[in-house]
């Protein structure tokens, strides 16, 4: 059992540009976040989906085990 999830490291964050559905204006939008506001004309934009750390931990598998 772990105390800390052991792929958690800020390191493996990435980051996708998304325009806004407002203005068009490009928004940077990373891989933990759910949604960001445009800068230009502040609508709120929603990340595609939730994330979730099976995207991007490599220790994923050791946490919950091969679930297939």
């Amino acid at each position: 059992m772990f105390l800390k999830c052991p792929g958690q490291d800020d390191r493996n964050i990435t980051a996708e540009i998304i325009p806004c559905p407002g203005c068009g204006y490009e928004i940077e939008i990373f891989s933990d976040e759910v949604k960001a506001r445009c800068r230009r004309c502040g609508s709120l934009v929603c990340n595609k989906r939730l994330p979730s750390c099976l995207d991007w931990c490599k220790s994923a598998r050791e946490c919950i085990g091969d679930r297939h």
